[in-house]
């Protein structure tokens, strides 16, 4: 037993040795593509990549490098930057199998989250894929629809009584957490976090609220994830763990613990539930038809080659509430920071609203709400823009071959229309840079402007078979990877802005507004703090 943290210690050390070996001194086909220079010996460039305030060097990569460029890792690891949306189409679709999300990605997902969706590849990240599909299906969206009225319902009470008396400062961005994990909790997971009738400090929200910039604060804790399986079983990493002196890394750690926690019990509780028969989840809430009750259904009527084990079901929990909360409350934040700063589409979705509900009542139905024309493209715009996710991991399984839809001139002075990938290549897929090249959309395409999709867009964007299944966006990627629930995800967002912005008028408060830039970004007060908040000034609107 003695002898078994030497072992460990000696193999980590010898593959990192490896790596440095490999990095710093062995020839690559990528030392010809051009890239900024290394931001340091130890980050290469990914301090200035994934620190809160790197949008300025996100524009300069892009503007200088343009599609394709090379970019440093930590200890010298060459990734390539792409936006490319040939060689996107390559990666997320025609020559998926040759990509994974890659072994940081994966291992940090699993050891946060479990081996659901976001920490599995291959035949298994399938066979979780094909249990999960027919849950997120628009006809059972249709089913919660009146579910997330509901919800959308008791946040209107909740600020109607807090500006009934006149205009008032509100932290929106606390609002939309809390209705998103409610949103979450009941259509995904048949569970109330929130009631939404005072204020709350309950210690899961916060924990939901503080997972992505907690991760955010520590960008290197992606580059260690892969070797932690090198120090030992699971109880012995907890036990050096529990020995890091960083306040916050063990922050981070009772993030972790506490989702956890949560999600097991709510995960009891419906299975026992479900094993007891269907009577007792029609009285519970949601009624039997949130996400996780379906699901564990269709799971015990599967084959025992197709049933998903009790750990892989449990960590499809935790990817829904992370993968669910924060991406909707960020993206709803972002809208209602838009309309404050723009008050003409403001009143003009407002219009269009008021109209609909005036022919279909307060709760428009799902079909008509997803038909409204204004709506969908303030939706479609923000998300164009501003998608909450801005960046995707990839890494090559092979040696393979990147296609590009126009000419690399190198380094060395050739010109490439393909690039050789070697085993391994991590890429930075940067999903903002496709979604707003002006080689496709035009000179306005980094202005917010939602009139663009009520006539047809431009043949480039047409003609460049971006690989996203929404709106010729890679917002939501596509193929075997792509997001899931956005379906879910839509119709959170129109829920909630339809009663928002039908019942209140939201303007700038005078406080500022910082967008961070993490792996999911989200809004502080100044570009130091790592607190999200987001005030914009709440008052009725008029009819």
């Amino acid at each position: 037993m003695a002898q078994i943290p030497v072992l460990v210690a000696s193999a980590f050390i010898l593959r990192l040795l490896w790596r440095l070996v490999r990095n710093y001194f062995m020839n690559s086909p990528l030392d010809v593509i051009p890239g900024p220079p290394s931001g340091s010996i130890i980050g290469g460039n990914m301090f200035q990549l994934l620190e809160h305030n790197s949008w300025e060097f996100h524009d300069y990569l892009i503007h200088t490098y343009g599609p394709v460029a090379k970019i440093q890792s930590f200890f010298g690891a060459k990734w390539l930057h792409v936006y490319d949306p040939k060689a996107l189409h390559s990666i997320y679709l025609r020559d998926q199998d040759s990509y994974y999300r890659g072994e940081q990605s994966e291992s940090g997902v699993r050891l946060t989250l479990g081996p659901g969706l976001l920490g599995t590849s291959g035949a298994l990240h399938k066979k979780q894929r094909k249990m999960l599909n027919p849950v997120f299906s628009g006809a059972h969206m249709r089913n919660l629809t009146p579910l997330f009225y509901d919800v959308a319902g008791k946040l209107r009470v909740a600020i109607e009584t807090r500006v009934k008396e006149g205009p008032r400062d509100l932290d929106i961005l606390g609002w939309m957490g809390r209705t998103a994990l409610e949103l979450v909790g009941q259509g995904g997971l048949g569970y109330s976090f929130d009631p939404l009738t005072a204020e709350s400090r309950d210690e899961f929200t916060e924990a939901v609220k503080a997972f992505i910039p907690a991760f955010a604060d520590y960008p290197w804790i992606r580059v260690i994830t892969p070797y932690l399986s090198y120090f030992g079983p699971a109880w012995f990493r907890r036990f050096l763990l529990n020995l890091v002196p960083i306040k916050g890394i063990q922050r981070l750690k009772h993030i972790v613990d506490t989702m956890q926690k949560r999600s097991e019990e709510i995960y009891q509780a419906k299975k026992t539930a479900i094993e007891k028969g269907d009577t007792d989840l029609l009285n519970a809430v949601g009624e039997g038809k949130d996400v996780m009750s379906v699901l564990l259904r269709e799971n015990m009527r599967a084959s025992a080659e197709d049933r998903l084990p009790d750990k892989e079901v449990l960590a499809q929990m935790g990817t829904f509430i992370l993968a669910g909360v924060d991406t909707t409350s960020n993206a709803l934040s972002r809208v209602l920071h838009l309309l404050s700063q723009n008050q003409d589409v403001q009143d003009k979705l407002r219009v269009e609203l008021h109209a609909a509900q005036e022919q279909y009542g307060r709760d428009i139905p799902y079909d008509e709400l997803g038909a409204l024309p204004y709506l969908d493209a303030v939706c479609r715009e923000t998300l164009r823009l501003w998608a909450p996710v801005n960046l995707s991991n990839r890494q090559a399984k092979a040696d393979t071959v990147l296609p590009l839809s126009q000419p690399l001139r190198c380094t060395d002075g050739t010109v490439l229309t393909e690039i050789p990938i070697p085993k391994g290549t991590m890429f930075f897929l940067n999903l903002r840079a496709c979604n707003t090249w002006k080689g496709l959309w035009g000179e306005d395409a980094q202005e917010w402007k939602p009139e663009r999709w009520l006539k047809p867009l431009p043949k480039a964007v047409e003609d460049a078979h971006i690989p996203g299944i929404y709106a010729n966006l890679v917002t939501f990627i596509s193929g075997g990877h792509s997001c899931i629930g956005f379906k879910f995800s839509q119709l959170e967002m129109k829920v909630v802005l339809s009663t928002l912005v039908s019942n209140f008028k939201f303007e700038l408060s005078g406080k500022p507004i910082i967008w961070n830039f993490a792996g999911i970004a989200y809004p502080t007060t100044s570009h130091e703090s790592s607190r999200p908040e987001m005030t914009l000034k709440v008052s009725l609107a008029s009819r």
